[in-house]
């Protein structure tokens, strides 16, 4: 996070150091950030934060929604060995190759907040780390087309109900001048505005932080980052609601 502080505004605001005399120095920085490393606190700050969510009423359990967003890598990146980080792979979606890592998260269906954060290399399929996602207090959970088959992995829950979206093309083959194919129609369509409360976090990190690409070459690093990004954007998205609490 250390050069966040100095390169972004809107770290120092939320940080309350919009006065750049006040920054600690780089080196100072960069060891608070080991030290988040080392003992895991980033993990700790997003469950502090939906203790505060869960005790305020705002992030429930009884319904969950998992999605990943990839995080692209410089392909120049090299280590001391002058190749590409091994914890950076390549992934395709659609027809277009990216280089980097994965987000993987599970949201509150209702609210959007996050619950899980995993980070992985590019290449992880989303159905591998969709059932590990789970807290264990759900008993709906959503996902789009990419999870078909995750009820059925071994690593499955059996108290968990999984709703995954229809692939594109069999949805495209609907006649929807046939009643029942209208009614599985609506039911995608109630299933994917559900499923859209997953995106708001994305947004959040992507376009409100800036995380577009990963700042550091391991992924150990990069997820700490994002776990602590997570945990801030389910503050932002409450801010409202919690300053009018506070009001």
């Amino acid at each position: 996070m250390e050069e966040a502080f100095f390169d972004t505004p809107l770290y120092r605001e939320f940080a309350q150091l919009e006065e750049f005399a006040l920054m600690p120095d780089e080196s100072t920085i960069l060891r608070f950030r080991h030290r988040l490393e080392e003992h895991k606190l980033a993990e700790k700050m997003l469950i502090t934060v939906n203790d505060l969510m869960t005790a305020k009423g705002l992030l429930l359990k009884a319904g969950t929604v998992v999605d990943s967003t990839l995080i692209v890598a410089p392909t120049s990146t090299k280590n001391k060995d002058k190749t590409r980080y091994h914890d950076m792979h390549s992934s395709k979606k659609g027809n277009q190759w990216y280089y980097g890592m994965k987000a993987h998260i599970e949201a509150d269906a209702e609210s959007g907040l996050v619950h899980t954060v995993r980070g992985n290399s590019g290449h992880v399929s989303d159905i591998a780390e969709g059932n590990t996602l789970l807290h264990g207090d759900e008993s709906v959970a959503f996902c789009d087309a990419g999870y078909q088959g995750i009820e059925k992995r071994a690593d499955a829950t059996p108290d968990v109900t999984w709703h995954v979206a229809m692939r594109p093309g069999k949805r495209n083959a609907l006649d929807k001048d046939n009643e029942a194919d209208a009614l599985i129609d609506k039911a995608e369509k109630l299933k994917a505005s559900v499923r859209a409360k997953v995106e708001h976090p994305f947004r959040v990190i992507k376009r409100q932080f800036g995380f577009v690409k990963v700042r550091y070459r391991g992924l150990k690093k990069n997820t700490a980052q994002l776990v602590t990004l997570f945990a801030l954007s389910n503050l932002w998205m409450v801010s409202g609601k919690l300053i009018a609490a506070q009001g």
